[in-house]
């Protein structure tokens, strides 16, 4: 059984995958993006979450495992918003950033946390490109 001061810890994680999570998605609303903030924190909280249970919760588990049924998982999900639309293919990059989203979580509970607020970071700055370059 864990310490109540480390589920505080645990439950910290938490919180920090789920901000990286909506900060990664704050301009979505606001471009009429199909998933937003709600959906990108919950995926970095649920990967974060897996990850975390995974790793403190089974003595004998192998938390690599979880990590792969993640992506797997996240790819699914991913598939799910990606739409044809006469000649038009319409969501993969928001599927590309629900799959950042979930690295970003399993990122926080692995204990990188600048690697996963990097990650978050670059994500925004990705999605914010084409204002910011209007070629892109």
């Amino acid at each position: 059984m864990i310490a109540t001061i480390e589920q505080l810890e645990l439950a910290l994680k938490l919180l920090f995958a789920a901000f990286l999570g909506y900060l990664m998605a704050y301009d979505r609303r606001q471009q009429g993006k199909g998933a937003g903030m709600r959906t990108f924190g919950m995926i970095a909280t649920g990967s974060c979450l897996f990850s975390l249970v995974s790793a403190n919760g089974f003595a004998t588990a192998d938390p690599a495992r979880i990590a792969a049924q993640i992506v797997t998982g996240i790819g699914f999900i991913g598939a799910g918003v990606i739409w044809k639309n006469g000649s038009d293919i319409v969501g993969v990059t928001t599927a590309a950033g629900l799959w950042v989203a979930a690295a970003v979580g399993m990122a926080v509970a692995a204990d990188l946390y600048i690697l996963a607020a990097s990650a978050a970071l670059i994500t925004v700055l990705i999605f914010n490109s084409r204002r910011m370059i209007p070629s892109a």
